[in-house]
């Protein structure tokens, strides 16, 4: 447990440390919010574009990083396994995507008078299985693409257009049917309405058995493919 409490730690601060991250996680998401003048219908959207960002668009490119620099392979030599690294990283980008949420939803309340959620307990299920499908979809690009360079640019090059069509950035009311029938079948779907339902107080049980049944499949999916080197 220390060594990976120490894992995590570490992991955690070197995510914090990176600007990117920091501004797309944590500012990027207030700036939609102030233009969009605190619209509560937004907010569950954002939250599951946070955890998108970090899963989808930060976490391939780390951990291909560890492959390619051997550090996976270091690692397996040792009492710490490289799953241990994996799970630290997970539990960094759960954190990282809850700070962000956090300081999203503190800024809509208090701020914009938006209404606060009325099922946390269903909410804080959804933004966890959101955050941990979106890091398992990660896993799986970064188990397929195995330089850093390939493996964030992948990450993003799917994050950004799921974010967009899953009515995460947008509601996906506003797109055009055929964008709108593309959304039906993208993996963020469901943990926007999700997390959406929880917000308003009808959550349902659906997204988040497919949430669930999402990164039962992904991970088998990484684990099958993923090489230490």
């Amino acid at each position: 447990m220390k060594a990976f409490a120490a894992l995590t730690a570490t992991e955690l601060r070197l995510l914090f440390r990176d600007p990117a991250s920091l501004f797309f996680m944590m500012a990027f998401p207030l700036m939609l919010l102030v233009l969009k003048r605190g619209d509560g219908d937004a907010v569950p959207g954002y939250i599951a574009m946070i955890v998108a960002i970090g899963g989808m668009g930060a976490l391939p490119g780390i951990v291909a990083s560890y492959r390619e620099r051997k550090v996976l392979k270091r690692l397996a030599t040792t009492p710490i396994s490289p799953i241990l690294l994996f799970g630290a990283q997970l539990v960094a980008q759960v954190v990282a995507g809850f700070a962000g949420s956090v300081l999203l939803v503190v800024a809509a309340v208090t701020l914009f008078g938006t209404p606060a959620p009325r099922d946390l307990p269903m909410l804080a299920a959804a933004f966890l299985l959101c955050t941990v499908m979106v890091c398992a979809l990660g896993f799986v690009v970064a188990a397929v693409v195995r330089n850093t360079r390939g493996a964030s640019l992948v990450g993003m090059l799917v994050m950004f257009p799921m974010i967009f069509l899953a009515g995460a950035a947008v509601p996906r009311r506003a797109l055009p049917e055929p964008l709108r029938r593309i959304g039906d079948f993208l993996p963020l779907t469901p943990g926007v309405e999700a997390l959406s339902g929880a917000w308003s107080g009808a959550a349902a049980l659906f997204p988040l058995v497919l949430l669930a049944g999402i990164i039962v499949v992904a991970t088998a999916v990484a684990a099958a493919l993923f090489r230490w080197e």
